[in-house]
């Protein structure tokens, strides 16, 4: 029998990380719901936003932008996303995402495929930027509204 039971959490119910730069919320995860074969989150990006870049050894991370543009730099290659675009991130590829454009960016992210420890799941391989402890992820418009750009 198995112990998983269900589990919902909002954006608002997880308090903002930006030690790597943007507005970064770990929704589902071993820490705030008990999950074992992966994590999802939700990263806020204001212009001129990142976060910085880093690679997961034990871990595929999947990127789907829900709202404006973001360039995720794959061992510093270039690849532009927009809303409603994915990308496939593999393990061991160093990866920093950016917002270079006017318009606030919102985007999902998922892992699947966890390290033995939490420690060892993330490696950083540039300087954390000053994290700015303002969140905002909270008051940015619901995607799915006519003010957040809806569908």
């Amino acid at each position: 029998m198995r112990d998983m039971h269900a589990a919902k959490v909002g954006t608002q119910d997880i308090t903002s990380d930006r030690r790597r730069g943007a507005d970064l919320r770990v929704l589902l995860s071993p820490r705030t719901v008990g999950a074992t074969k992966g994590m999802l989150g939700v990263v806020a990006l204001r212009p001129g936003e990142f976060v910085s870049e880093h690679y997961h050894p034990y871990s595929e991370e999947f990127l789907y932008v829900v709202e404006g543009e973001v360039v995720v730099r794959l061992d510093d290659e270039p690849v532009p996303l927009a809303a409603d675009e994915s990308l496939l991130v593999p393990v061991d590829v160093r990866h920093r995402v950016e917002n270079n454009g006017g318009r606030p960016a919102r985007v999902v992210f998922a892992l699947s495929g966890l390290a033995p420890r939490p420690e060892l799941g993330h490696v950083d391989t540039e300087p954390q930027p000053a994290a700015d402890t303002e969140p905002w992820l909270a008051d940015a418009p619901d995607p799915g509204s006519a003010a957040g750009g809806g569908q």
